[in-house]
């Protein structure tokens, strides 16, 4: 049996879920509602800087790309830090078919802390969903402020796997 996960942050990226070793029959748009996207996960490596992050907004939503996994999410797990950074819940999403219930990744509250920055790298991973967001929410995130240049590689398979 498959699983779903629900994609908001760096990992709306194909490319980057294909560099981590996820193996994924499908992708497509989806929504989770009643809560909406910050940056408020502090990166474990870098003193400032954000991660996507939700939290709860009753009549607000976030969208996201929806994975069909070839049951492995467990090998997502050490890239988000799991259980210790991020714990992985069960969450309703929409899509155009309906509703799949899929794993989504919360920071826990020790890691999360107000007035972190988002660097360039990591914010161009969420914008590569392109056209599996609607126009208004890329909009949103491209003018996201304040954006710090990053200091490490775009590309290339460090640059797909990690947040350098």
């Amino acid at each position: 049996m498959p699983d779903f996960y629900f994609a908001y942050g760096s990992n709306m990226n194909p490319a980057r879920m294909r560099a981590r070793g996820l193996e994924f029959t499908h992708y497509e748009p989806a929504i989770l509602s009643g809560f909406e996207l910050c940056f408020n996960k502090r990166a474990h490596n870098k003193h400032g800087v954000a991660y996507a992050n939700i939290r709860t907004a009753p009549g607000r939503s976030v969208e996201g790309v929806l994975y069909t996994l070839d049951a492995q999410i467990h090998v997502m797990d050490p890239f988000e830090g799991t259980p210790v950074r991020y714990s992985r819940e069960l969450f309703p999403t929409v899509t155009a078919g309906g509703v799949a219930w899929a794993w989504v990744y919360v920071a826990n509250r020790a890691f999360v802390e107000d007035a972190l920055s988002v660097e360039e790298n990591y914010l161009n991973h969420l914008l590569s969903a392109g056209e599996l967001l609607s126009e208004s929410y890329r909009a949103w995130l491209s003018k996201l402020a304040p954006i710090l240049p990053s200091d490490g590689i775009a590309d290339g398979d460090t640059g797909l796997r990690f947040n350098v």
